[in-house]
């Protein structure tokens, strides 16, 4: 019976025995320590992320390959062995169980937007009406990727390369499993709050809906294929006949928009959410408050709808 008292054993035979077992290859998988009140993963099997958006960011991670490690990411973040999880502006740090006593510390970094580039996008965002009603209801618009790509600043990592992957654990590969937990953990955050998301990349949820109906009041306009869009104020004298070419015409190509997910239905108070109400209240209740009804009335469904 051979004893082996060290990594590579006590003799020449015990050496090239664990030499084979690790020179070149991955080390042999740890069973994680029981985590009690991880974060566990809703999804059960298959893919994580339910939501465009979340998907995407999930896509950035898969493209690395890894599939076994990536597997065995899923199953942490399944089991709930990621502790914490913190969103910040360009980074997200996190603590995840494995098979030390101690968690390991994870950190995801991305480099966020300028104020420059956040000031464009908000410009962008803001000359689309429906754009900023919607995200001032807290939906996220499908298209809204596309403007920060027309704006020169992607909102997702275009690659790896553009994310920074930490670990605390000895695992000398990128990704471990345990960056992958905390990134299909991230995925599900996204899908629960998409504004995570943008706040990830420098901007939060109430500072970007304050710019969009700061900038949405004084209708400076926006940007389109990166040439700025007057507006109505400086574009008020142009003649309707000299805009019908282009009238119809969409920034983005046919196959860039058959290739977006379908919008979601808006709900019926878009409009109103989209701008603040008049300083004008009745009987206590502001105007947006009183018209609301009549607004979803109009686009109920039914035989009493147009009554």
């Amino acid at each position: 019976m051979t004893v082996i008292q060290g990594p590579w054993g006590n003799g020449p035979a015990d050496r090239g025995v664990e030499r084979d077992r690790w020179e070149g290859r991955f080390p042999p998988p740890s069973r994680p320590r029981k985590a009690v009140g991880g974060i566990k993963a809703r999804s059960k099997r298959g893919s994580i992320g339910e939501q465009w958006w979340s998907r995407r960011f999930i896509d950035v991670l898969e493209s690395l390959g890894m599939q076994g490690r990536l597997a065995r990411g899923r199953n942490y973040a399944r089991a709930g062995q990621v502790l914490s999880l913190e969103i910040g502006i360009g980074h997200v740090t996190a603590q995840v169980q494995g098979s030390r006593v101690k968690p390991y510390k994870v950190i995801l970094t991305v480099d966020p937007l300028t104020k420059p580039q956040w000031q464009t996008v908000e410009q962008a965002l803001a000359a689309r009406a429906v754009f900023r009603a919607r995200l001032l209801a807290g939906e996220m618009p499908a298209e809204i990727e596309e403007i920060f790509a027309m704006c020169g600043t992607p909102l997702f990592p275009g690659s790896a390369r553009e994310l920074s992957m930490t670990c605390s654990c000895p695992d000398w590969e990128v990704p471990c499993k345990h960056v992958a937990a905390v990134c299909y953990v991230l995925a599900e955050t996204f899908d629960d709050d998409p504004f995570g998301m943008l706040a990830w990349r420098g901007k939060s949820r109430e500072a970007l809906l304050a710019a969009l109906r700061r900038v949405g009041g004084t209708r400076n306009g926006g940007t389109r294929n990166g040439e700025q869009v007057p507006g109505p104020a400086e574009g008020a004298g142009v003649a309707l006949s000299d805009c019908l070419p282009g009238f119809w015409s969409s920034a983005l190509s046919p196959a860039r928009l058959r290739a977006l997910p379908p919008a979601s239905a808006a709900p019926a108070d878009l409009l109103l959410r989209g701008f603040e109400p008049p300083p004008i209240q009745v009987r206590g209740q502001d105007l947006a408050t009183i018209l609301r009804p009549a607004y979803e009335l109009m686009t109920a469904d039914g035989p009493d709808a147009t009554d």
